[in-house]
């Protein structure tokens, strides 16, 4: 078996942490690994198969003799760093939203579009971790009924934002419960006990960025230029694993039994739905588990054809680390 030497930029990062046990637990064919961060953290040592290994700054040198790198280092080091990548002849496959929508970039989701990878030029993206979560569930139903227009409102975990969220969490929880307060520094409002519908900046039509990816990107991932998506995204006190409450509507009658057995038979997604049981996917049930889940199926009230259903899935994983593994099991 062919053995590849990866470049993981952004290693020590929440993400690039991820994105390593994700390759040591997947046993990915590495011959060699250089972890890439900061200024800040270079000369750290990071832990990968019983090794240490420091952990280097970027230079125009970072990328000789590296068949695979995985950028996650957010958008500003990703335009400015992927192109030397694929100079010098290094696969990409990057995190950031910087080249999602460009045409001649696949935006890959495996159980979706894997076939997609095929037409890389040296770049292959990662999707938004809300649109992949969402389309792990929309997808299957839209093989079978065929999926017009979906509204979604997400419920989405701090780590989304990166470490610093994940600390001010804490530290705002902790703060509460000795009836002190803390100042925000990541949000512009406090997120322990609170909601936010604020994800990403808000633009002229009053949605946000990261709402409009749903759409943007899930037209482009399965291939469906007419889909549209009108989302709400929330940012919760939740440490880990995003939701996604889904309203869908479809060209064809659906049927809550079809849509049950497609949504089981879905490669990375388990139906859990047995609501009388207590039984429907929450964050502490997903956390640190690969597969999505999808449950609260049924009728919607308000479209002719519709289908309403709650999804979560770990954003770390499936929305990004595990998902640009799988990217590179593909290539």
């Amino acid at each position: 078996m062919k053995k590849y030497h990866i470049a993981v930029v952004g290693a020590t990062g929440a993400v690039g942490e991820e994105l390593l046990r994700v390759l040591e637990r997947r046993s990915f064919a590495s011959a060699s690994l250089r972890p890439i961060g900061s200024a800040r953290s270079a000369g750290k040592s990071i832990r990968f198969r019983d090794d240490s290994i420091a952990v280097e700054g970027l230079t125009e040198r970072s990328f000789d003799k590296i068949d695979i790198a995985f950028f996650s280092a957010g958008s500003e080091t990703s335009r400015r760093w992927v192109p030397v990548a694929r100079a010098a002849g290094t696969i990409v496959i990057d995190n950031s939203s910087v080249f999602r929508m460009e045409p001649e970039v696949p935006l890959v989701i495996p159980e979706i579009n894997g076939d997609d990878v095929r037409a890389h030029r040296g770049l292959i993206a990662n999707p938004n971790c809300t649109t992949a979560v969402a389309l792990m569930a929309i997808y299957p139903l839209h093989r079978i009924f065929g999926v017009r227009r979906v509204f979604a409102a997400s419920y989405q975990a701090v780590s989304g934002s990166g470490a610093r969220a994940i600390e001010e969490l804490r530290e705002q929880v902790e703060s509460a419960l000795r009836d002190r307060r803390s100042t925000p520094r990541v949000y512009p409002h406090p997120i322990a006990f609170n909601v936010l519908p604020h994800v990403d900046i808000f633009l002229e039509d009053g949605y946000t960025k990261e709402e409009m990816k749903m759409q943007n990107e899930g037209r482009k991932i399965m291939h469906s230029p007419e889909f549209r998506a009108s989302v709400t995204c929330v940012r919760v006190p939740v440490y880990r694993a995003h939701s996604v409450a889904i309203s869908a509507e479809f060209e064809r009658k659906v049927s809550v039994e079809q849509a049950r057995e497609a949504l089981a038979e879905a490669p990375g997604l388990e139906l859990i739905d047995e609501p009388q049981k207590n039984r429907y996917p929450t964050p502490l049930n997903v956390a640190g588990k690969d597969n999505c889940q999808v449950g609260r199926v049924r009728l919607d009230c308000a479209f002719e054809n519709g289908l309403s259903f709650w999804v979560s899935g770990d954003q770390l994983l499936k929305g990004a680390a595990l998902n640009a593994v799988q990217i590179a099991e593909l290539l």
